[in-house]
Parts: C-alpha cells; sequence; structure tokens
C-alpha cells in the first residue's frame, strides 16, 4: 500500500510517494510562487501530485486518498482553510478544488499539525501517546497530539504556540502583539538577535562580526552558532539569551500539557546537542514536576523537512 502526502509552502510545494513504513519512495516539487489566485496554486498541487505518482510507476488510482499540510486555521472536518495568511486567502476550499484536479479523496490539515504526526508516526513521537512538536523556523510553529490524535481546537486554530507572551510589552510579533515567543525563539528571532549584536560599536573587535564582514544582511540563523562554537564571546551571549528564551516557552509548554515526548524540529534543531545540552538543563531546572517520576522526554525531531509529507500521508490512517 502507498500513500501520497503534499506539503504546501509558502516557498515551495512538494508532494511524496510514501509507504506503509513510512518512507518516502519518491518526491516531486515546484516553486509556490506566491502571490498567485487559489485555482493556480491547486493546479500545481495536482501536477506535483500526478508527477510524484508517475515517477514511482503509480496514478492515483493506486491510493486510497492523498493527504494536504497547508499553513493557516484548517477546518479539516469541512475541508476548508479558513484563513491564510501567508497567501491572503480567506475560505479556500481546497478539498473540493483538489478533489475535482485529482479525482480522489483529499484530506487536509495544517502543516505543522502533519509535521507533528508525521513525527507520531514514525519519528521521534512514535511511541507516545499525547506528544508536541515544536518548529523552529522562519516562525515558531506548534503541533499537538492528545490520546493520539491531533488537537486543533474549537475552532481549528490551535497549538499557535509561537503566539503565547514570554515577555511582556516585548518586541513587536508578525502577529501584532508584543512580547511572542515567536518573535524571540524563531530563527528570524536569532537573526534580529545576532543584528543586534554585530551592531553595536564594540563587536568590530569580535569573531562574529569579522564572519560576516560587516555586512548584517549576511547573518543567518546558524551564523551565531558557528562564531559561537568557535569561542566567540560575543556569539556565546547572543546563544545564550536565545536559549534561554526559548527555554522559558518550552517550559511553558511542558507546565500545560506534561506530554510523554517533546520533539524540536526545524532549521534551528539541526545544532542538535549544542541547542538540547544547555535546554534540557533549563527545563530541569524550570519545571514545575520537579520530583515526579514521569518527565517529558525533549528530543530532536527525527524527519526533518519530511514530516509534513509523511503526517499528510497518513491523515487517512
Amino acid at each position: 500500500m502507498y500513500y501520497l502526502g503534499i506539503d504546501l509552502g509558502g516557498t515551495n510545494i512538494v508532494a511524496g510517494v510514501v509507504d506503509e513504513d513510512g518512507k518516502i519512495v519518491v518526491k516531486a516539487s515546484c516553486k509556490t510562487s506566491t502571490p498567485r489566485t487559489m485555482d493556480a496554486i491547486c493546479d500545481d498541487m495536482a501536477a506535483v501530485a500526478h508527477s510524484a505518482l508517475e515517477n514511482a510507476g503509480l496514478t492515483t488510482n493506486d491510493v486510497q486518498y492523498i493527504g494536504i499540510g497547508a499553513p493557516g486555521a484548517v477546518n479539516s472536518e469541512t475541508g476548508v482553510i479558513e484563513f491564510a495568511n501567508n497567501f491572503g486567502f480567506h475560505n479556500w476550499e481546497i478539498v473540493s478544488m483538489m478533489e475535482q484536479r485529482l479525482g480522489t479523496k483529499i484530506y487536509v490539515e495544517n502543516d505543522a499539525n502533519a509535521a507533528a504526526y508525521g513525527e507520531f508516526c514514525v519519528g521521534a513521537a512514535k511511541d507516545a501517546n499525547d506528544a508536541v512538536m515544536i518548529t523552529l523556523g522562519t516562525g515558531v510553529g506548534g503541533g499537538i497530539i492528545v490520546d493520539g490524535m491531533i488537537y486543533s481546537g474549537s475552532n481549528y486554530a490551535g497549538a499557535e504556540v509561537g503566539h503565547t507572551v514570554i515577555q511582556h510589552n516585548g518586541r513587536l510579533c508578525t502577529c501584532g502583539r508584543r512580547g511572542c515567543w515567536e518573535a524571540y525563539s524563531s530563527a528570524t528571532g536569532l537573526i534580529n538577535m545576532t543584528r543586534e549584536a554585530c551592531s553595536i560599536q564594540q563587536a568590530k573587535d569580535y569573531l562574529l562580526y569579522q564572519s560576516i564582514e560587516g555586512d548584517l544582511s549576511r547573518i543567518d540563523g546558524k551564523t551565531a552558532f558557528d562564531a559561537a562554537k568557535k569561542g566567540c564571546p560575543l556569539a556565546k551571549s547572543v546563544i545564550d539569551m536565545y536559549i534561554d528564551y526559548l527555554g522559558c516557552g518550552l517550559v511553558n509548554i511542558i507546565n500545560v500539557f506534561q506530554p510523554e515526548i517533546l520533539c524540536i524540529g526545524g532549521g534551528v534543531s539541526k545544532e542538535g546537542d549544542f541547542l538540547l545540552a544547555p535546554l534540557k538543563k533549563i527545563i530541569e531546572r524550570d519545571r514545575y514536576t520537579k520530583h515526579n517520576d514521569r518527565q517529558t522526554k525533549v528530543c530532536i525531531a527525527q524527519l526533518g523537512n519530511d514530516a509534513g509529507i509523511i503526517g499528510a500521508a497518513f491523515l487517512g490512517k
């Protein structure tokens, strides 16, 4: 039995044929190229799906359904994306539009939820009944599994953990609120902190500044980590601050949900133990359930960018 999952992102549309064990057999992709109409994006999703199936020697008749992970407030019951801020769409009837194009049953879920479901099915959270996945990318995404089911909230906009406040009246977030966890703990937040550190007068004396040759536009989510690993104290101060904010939000999540497993994905998670070891110390120090024998396991997600594809592929299961 094979399954097909589509990961609809703001930059790329990726479809993958997935086998029973959660292994991706083949992938196909194209650029999302926003802004465009709903019809144009659906046309491309259908084309990428057909391409992936063809490359695997299959057709839509060989899969019982197709799953889609998409950004925004996704009503998985009605098949409507009620709001997709990245695309500027309201009430996008994505399931009916894709069923017309592909002629098979379509399931849709929020992309962060789909990624969490992928990790739950075959990844880092495979053995858990209750799990949370945090994705550290442009924003801070969240996916919550409760009793083996995706938790979406009463309005299908649940798990927006990046928009919980950790600093009252703090940094302005893209959502319009101040002090959101996302403004501090996303890759974007890390880049902003690194730029601020490189903008002070004394920065020119440090490896962090020298590594970008004074060009702030060259800073990315790895810049401060790379310099800190080489012993730069300025970079280390940035990373320490970043991890402190990240740990604050993770402790909040653990205190609220007490999941068996909390896994961390996204680009920043590739720092591995350099990120995880100090995070675990913060969690050990600050969590509410210090003396409970059953504690949340915190780990790096296993599936990388494939989590959303695999999770989407298994939605019908």
